[in-house]
């Protein structure tokens, strides 16, 4: 529990900069992080001090820590104006992290103007989070489709075959969800996914990705001010109509990432467990519990593995150190989950799980599309195991390839073999052409949907097998 310090009482404490750290980003934690969580609860209790690719940071392993943390926003708030190295121009100027944190939306924000953000988008997301709203209700039925389409399509070879259900599956059902809510005006914006990917993947190319996300979003934001429609950012712009273009931008980046990347491995990652042999997640999933199984499954592998920082503005006692005012604490949701002080209270025989995951996090700053994104990866899992009788892997599980990212845990591919339940799927129509340009209108329903560059790929990846 964080314990609040008198003013001055920790100037004699050791400073996180002056430790020896830890670094946190290496193969043993691209292979498995819960050796790296292990090793440094054993050596430093719930909060230990680690690199995070070159910068110091304090990393909160304890679930009681962890939660107290993510409850408390007053004590530990957002906002990189609280970060003391920041201010003080301490961090390096190539930090591959920057580009992702220094986007100042809903998320990352602190400070006054936060509030206001909170409830526009609790409004704008309102019409797609109540399952009584036709908005809800339009946008489930697309889901649906969209899920069933990409199914037909590698599965179109005959009753059973191969697939690798990242690249054809869980990866573009959530741009397609991402496409509904934004309302793009075509469906040729798929660059957009790709480039919040590497920006969340904290790689060399971060910072031109997030140009080109950023550029992007903000022609589709300029579009909407002039025609606006029933998607998220008219939505938002209606219940905050201050919001400038570039403003909006950064709030639909975060839509964006929360609504492919986060759902993508939710997807993904249900999938392995229930085909391994996680006994409560497959009971869950068995009884028609859909929504308990990936409860079951966050609970050891959360798709959003390490939340952004917090900053606290007093000296504050955490785990066994004093974390001094303006440090970076950034939350572990994978180790927190792994606290064995917590770990060790779930019954794993229930079917209905806990729901003392930290996955969406916990107190005022919880996502605000927790209900949509979750929604979305249960029709995706849903389909899977209804349109598919016999999901294998076709790797051994301690061999598949997972991304090596700071802030997500998912595969970077999962080939399955699979058997079609019923009949086989009818060839997908070849897609037609694309729109000539952004704000181009779309094709004509009759003729079928247009087809963007990713559905083109993903028809490729099943010609070419």
């Amino acid at each position: 529990m964080g314990v609040q310090l008198d003013s001055g009482s920790a100037a004699g404490h050791e400073s996180l900069e002056s430790m020896s750290l830890e670094p946190l980003m290496t193969r043993d934690y691209e292979r498995d992080p819960a050796i790296v969580y292990e090793r440094l609860r054993q050596a430093h209790g719930p909060v230990a001090p680690v690199d995070l690719l070159g910068v110091p940071v304090w990393l909160v392993l304890g679930y009681e820590e962890a939660y107290e943390v993510l409850r408390d926003d007053h004590a530990w708030p957002k906002g990189l104006e609280n970060w003391r190295a920041r201010r003080e121009g301490r961090l390096p100027e190539d930090w591959p992290l920057a580009p992702s944190l220094d986007v100042n939306h809903v998320l990352i924000q602190g400070g006054e103007g936060y509030r206001e953000l909170k409830v526009a988008w609790d409004t704008a997301l309102r019409p797609f989070q109540d399952p009584r709203h036709p908005v809800a209700k339009r946008l489930k039925a697309q889901i649906t489709r969209d899920a069933d389409e990409l199914i037909s399509l590698f599965t179109q070879g005959g009753r059973t075959g191969w697939a690798d259900l990242s690249a054809q599956f869980s990866r573009p059902l959530p741009l397609m969800v991402a496409s509904h809510l934004l309302g793009f005006p075509g469906s040729q914006h798929d660059d957009a996914l790709m480039d919040m990917w590497r920006v969340l993947d904290a790689g060399p190319d971060a910072g031109p990705a997030l140009e080109r996300l950023l550029a992007t979003l903000s022609e589709l934001g300029a579009w909407k001010m002039k025609e606006p429609g029933d998607d998220f950012p008219s939505y938002l712009l209606a219940s905050h109509p201050g919001l400038s273009v570039e403003e909006l931008s950064r709030e639909l980046m975060m839509l964006l990432g929360m609504t492919s990347d986060h759902v993508g491995i939710l997807i993904s990652n249900t999938v392995v467990e229930v085909i391994t042999g996680n006994l409560p997640a497959s009971a869950s999933l068995s009884a028609g519990l859909i929504r308990e199984t990936m409860n079951r499954v966050v609970m050891q592998k959360p798709p959003l593995i390490n939340f952004v920082p917090r900053f606290p503005l007093k000296d504050m006692r955490l785990g066994n150190y004093t974390v001094a005012a303006g440090d970076p604490v950034w939350v572990s949701v994978g180790a927190a989950h792994a606290d064995p002080a917590f770990a060790g209270k779930v019954c794993p025989e229930s079917t209905i799980s806990t729901r003392a995951h930290l996955s969406w996090g916990a107190g005022p700053r919880q996502c605000p599309a927790r209900e949509l994104a979750g929604g979305a990866a249960a029709i995706g899992v849903s389909r899977l195991f209804e349109r598919l009788s016999g999901l294998e892997l076709s790797l051994p599980v301690d061999q598949l390839p997972w991304r090596s990212s700071p802030f997500m845990r998912g595969l970077r591919s999962l080939p399955v073999r699979y058997t079609v339940s019923g009949t086989p799927a009818q060839p997908v129509p070849p897609p037609p052409p694309l729109p000539a340009a952004a704000g181009a209108a779309p094709a004509d329903e009759a003729a079928g949907r247009p087809r963007s560059s990713l559905w083109r790929y993903l028809a490729g990846l099943v010609r070419g097998r």
